[in-house]
């Protein structure tokens, strides 16, 4: 027995306990055939794979190799998407040129013509009259796995992003293996507010609002404050705003912190400050329609969820 600086009483460690622990541990690592057989079926039905959607055959290159582009919006997450549908596809005519198919633990992509927000696709567009603009609307989860490649030397491009490597499956799939250093990226999606780290009370803070970071390459003045520290971004917004820092590309991610992650008319609107940016601007025509486009699709929206229709 011995006692701890707070006062308790442990059990001391016995050493030959720890071996045995050890040896069964080892046991129960090793891999059966049927275990890796398992395990190998597993990872190619998790493998990501971009496609065109109309004819299901496989892209040769990365996406941005075949349609190169100077803009590349990209929205993740229900609300993001349905901000990009509302206020810029329905500016132009925009058409599809591939999508990521994937398959994991929260979501499966779906194969539909007519798609909706609250769906899992990634899906990519140019814009027909000026093919140099680029758009992805991604509202499905792209697991860790099916982002991260482990390099021997992964790169750190700062505090603000939480990652396990720079390389990602989906980034390799979308830029290649050299991205042009002239396109400007620009990520929209949302996070809940609780996840918003501060000195107030998250109860006394104005749900939705926005918040950016950028690259050191991204020159522009933002459309609304930066993200303080200790604040840090996730997942697959995480992952290219970092490549983009590695790979010197202009890129700035606005965050939506909301009290409602189910898509939300409230919270997509919050994002209309971004409307003003170079990027988007050129891209918007006529705001009170694309307002009436929203309350359409969010009241279709609710006619699909509610389970007594």
């Amino acid at each position: 027995m011995a006692a701890t600086f707070f006062g308790e009483v442990v059990r001391a460690p016995c050493r030959a306990g720890t071996e045995d622990e050890e040896e069964e541990e080892e046991e129960g690592r090793r891999e059966t055939p049927e275990d890796g057989e398992v395990r190998q079926q597993l990872a190619r039905k998790r493998e990501v794979r971009l496609l065109r959607r109309q004819t299901k055959t496989t892209l040769e290159v990365s996406l941005l190799e075949k349609y190169p582009c100077s803009k590349f919006i990209i929205a993740i997450g229900n609300n993001a998407v349905a901000f990009l549908s509302s206020f810029i596809m329905n500016s132009g005519v925009w058409e599809e040129v591939g999508c990521a198919k994937l398959w994991n633990e929260w979501c499966r992509t779906v194969d539909t013509t007519h798609l909706s927000p609250t769906e899992a696709f990634c899906v990519f567009y140019h814009l027909k009259s000026n093919p140099l603009v680029v758009l992805c609307q991604c509202s499905c989860y792209v697991a860790e796995d099916q982002q991260y490649q482990w390099l021997e030397k992964p790169h750190n491009p700062g505090n603000h992003t939480q990652s396990n490597s720079c390389q990602v499956f989906w980034l390799q799939m979308v830029f290649g293996s050299c991205p042009r250093k002239n396109v400007q990226v620009t990520i929209l999606t949302c996070r809940h507010v609780t996840d918003y780290k501060t000195s107030e009370s998250t109860s006394s803070l104005h749900t939705p609002f926005l918040k950016a970071l950028k690259t050191q390459n991204f020159r522009e003045p933002p459309c609304c404050s930066l993200l303080e520290q200790p604040n840090i971004v996730h997942d697959l917004p995480a992952a290219v705003l970092s490549y983009c820092q590695v790979w010197k590309i202009s890129a700035i991610l606005y965050l939506c912190y909301t009290d409602v992650m189910k898509l939300d008319l409230i919270t997509v609107e919050a994002f209309k400050p971004v409307l003003s940016s170079r990027s988007l601007k050129s891209l918007v025509k006529n705001i009170p329609q694309s307002t009436e486009i929203l309350k359409k699709l969010m009241t279709t929206n609710e006619i699909q969820s509610n389970i007594y229709t």
